[in-house]
């Protein structure tokens, strides 16, 4: 099934990050979901004088958080020319939300996929107004080829309903919890693209490679420090990546990176799990249950679908 070994994986963390891509974003406005706002804010004006930059808080454990949020850039924002959405964890444990969901699924997949649907109708009115190509990132991972969906869990009523559930979080299902996700978020990016009206807004994923964060905070041992030691770029390097799927251009023009899986600066096929008539039957099944449970959560999703998408 997945097309990339570990091998291959180990290779490229061995080598160089490619450079950081340069673009005058003047006037622009940017939204990206960091960590530790204030210090990463901190450390932009330091680094590039520019002090401009504003910290708007968001728990993607509360779906309650996203709405506000959305809100809010609905009202305050006369422009959205790039969406970053980055924000993931990784635990070990099972839990839920206040919101009665599995936690990693719910932030990972499910308040993202909320608020990228309500910040698309303030991306569209950007690209009509002012005649430019917004583009929404969602950050996701190489290790989605290592992880696959079965006839069981695609053929359950509906799938986040199941993936989420006591019973079905195993230790062994559980284990590929993330892994899982980030699957998911190539599902959905690949399923926003196929239905927007608005051919003008870009919709991409992008693997920023494994790097040092607090992604894994609950990773501990030898084996972990001795791994990320070997292995992982620094933060800086990996965030390379984001920012060229935000402003960079792929060799055959801009239309190359609509639902574009974006790995070492380029266009790259991602995982056969979601290529071919087995891959588009996935991502109808999945793109239908994600709109069904949104659409209850937030009725301004169906309007969403019903004015943006196809």
């Amino acid at each position: 099934m997945a097309k990339r070994s570990m091998l291959a994986f180990l290779y490229d963390q061995c080598g160089t990050a490619p450079p950081p891509v340069g673009v005058d974003l003047k006037g622009k406005t940017v939204l990206v979901e960091p960590g530790e706002g204030e210090a990463a804010i901190q450390r932009l004006e330091m680094a590039t004088g520019y002090n401009k930059a504003e910290l708007w808080l968001i728990d993607l454990a509360e779906f309650s958080s996203v709405k506000e949020f959305a809100d809010r850039a609905s009202k305050e924002l006369e422009r959205l020319d790039i969406v970053v959405l980055n924000a993931a964890i990784a635990t070990l444990k099972y839990s839920v939300t206040k919101d009665s969901w599995e936690t990693e699924l719910q932030v990972n997949n499910l308040s993202l996929s909320l608020l990228a649907l309500l910040l698309l109708p303030r991306m569209s009115d950007t690209a009509q107004k002012f005649n430019v190509l917004p583009r929404m990132v969602v950050v996701s991972s190489d290790l989605h080829f290592w992880t696959n969906f079965d006839d069981k869990v695609i053929g359950s009523p509906n799938v986040f309903s199941l993936l989420s559930s006591k019973e079905y979080c195993t230790p062994k299902n559980f284990a590929k919890r993330y892994v899982d996700t980030k699957l998911l978020n190539v599902f959905f990016t690949r399923g926003l693209n196929n239905r927007l009206k608005d051919r003008s807004i870009i919709v991409n994923t992008v693997n920023p490679a494994f790097c040092y964060s607090e992604l894994r905070r609950e990773w501990t041992g030898l084996f972990n420090t001795i791994f990320e030691w070997l292995f992982a770029w620094t933060t800086e390097e990996g965030s390379r990546q984001l920012v060229w799927a935000s402003v960079g251009v792929p060799e055959g023009g801009i239309e190359k990176l609509k639902g574009a899986y974006i790995h070492l600066s380029k266009v790259m096929e991602p995982s056969d799990s979601v290529l071919g008539d087995e891959g588009k039957k996935k991502e109808d099944k999945l793109w239908n249950d994600l709109i069904s449970i949104l659409t209850e959560l937030d009725p301004r999703v169906a309007d969403v679908v019903n004015q943006h998408l196809q």
